[in-house]
């Protein structure tokens, strides 16, 4: 069995018949998969690369296993495995994909975690209960042996955005404010990465290591804001963000000692106020499924469930 990418040198332009055949690859299952037409289209913008774009092939060249991984124009290296699939024939498809998976970690110098995108009641498809059961098999044999199960919400403006109301005040910080805010969020958080993370570094460490990701995404850090009640006591922080392909929810929290008082609310209306007023079509969020408070709070903001996020990923400090 051969593992390889759609180009043996990163430097050189890819051999079309290579992306030809990565376009061409069956999407046998019934996990959902990319059309050839939207590989173009990130292919175009840098969000697909040859080098990102792996094969399983038997000694004969024949393509038995696609892996496709995904990155921001500007990364270095891909942030997520994006689409993972295999000929209906192979025998023995955890196998085969653990060793793609092994093989492209190798190149990379990493173990990007694994998107997997599932409808809402997939445990009712005993199909694709299977299906996703060897993806599952096969990222826990190359690494990726943290699960965590996430809701992805959608607003859109037929939702209507909240008026305020006046129990919070939002007003600009700086790094350091938002810095002890993201470290007194931390404290008690229902988020299960958040948790893990905690395990292998101190709050503040955690609360950089968060400030760097959300200043790294493609929203604006003038969107940030701190919550105030109104007395000046602080209650948390909104951080409208944005992803490639629309805006985001981003990060948003109520201190631990303000919790309980329907304040997660408020900075949420802020943040939908925010991306309503600039005009946004669609404004995307996740959070765990075992997070009931914040899932709550989007069901009551009128976010929408979209699908099932499956996160296969490298356990913290892994």
């Amino acid at each position: 069995m051969i593992f390889r990418a759609a180009t043996a040198d990163p430097a050189d332009p890819a051999d079309p018949a290579d992306l030809d055949r990565a376009l061409a690859f069956p999407a046998h299952g019934p996990v959902a998969a990319l059309t050839a037409d939207r590989v173009r289209e990130e292919l175009a913008v840098g969000q697909f690369r040859p080098e990102w774009i792996w094969f399983a092939e038997d000694d004969a060249g024949e393509v038995l296993a696609r892996a496709l991984w995904w990155g921001r124009a500007d990364s270095e290296r891909p942030v997520a495995l994006d689409c993972l699939q295999v000929r209906e024939d192979v025998a023995d498809p955890a196998a085969l994909t653990a060793g793609l998976l092994a093989a492209g970690h190798a190149a990379f110098g990493k173990a990007p975690l694994y998107n997997l995108s599932l409808p809402r009641d997939w445990r009712a498809d005993p199909a694709l209960v299977e299906a996703v059961a060897w993806r599952q098999e096969a990222t826990r044999r190359a690494g990726l042996t943290q699960e965590v199960e996430r809701l992805r919400y959608e607003w859109t403006p037929a939702a209507g955005a909240p008026e305020p109301t006046g129990r919070l005040v939002f007003r600009e910080g700086t790094d350091e404010e938002f810095l002890d805010v993201f470290a007194r969020l931390s404290r008690g958080s229902l988020d299960l990465n958040t948790q893990q993370e905690l395990a292998t570094m101190t709050e503040e460490e955690f609360a950089r290591a968060d400030f760097a990701y959300y200043l790294d995404c493609p929203g604006e850090r003038s969107w940030w804001r701190l919550a105030h009640l109104p007395d000046g006591t602080l209650a948390g922080m909104a951080i409208p963000s944005a992803t490639p392909y629309h805006r985001n929810v981003g990060y948003l929290g109520v201190v631990p000692e303000q919790r309980g008082k329907g304040l997660i609310d408020e900075v949420l209306g802020e943040i939908t106020r925010f991306h309503a007023a600039a005009g946004a079509e669609r404004v995307t969020a996740t959070t765990d499924v075992v997070n009931v408070p914040m899932a709550a709070a989007f069901d009551r903001a009128g976010y929408e469930v979209t699908e099932i996020r499956l996160v296969l990923e490298e356990p913290a400090g892994g």
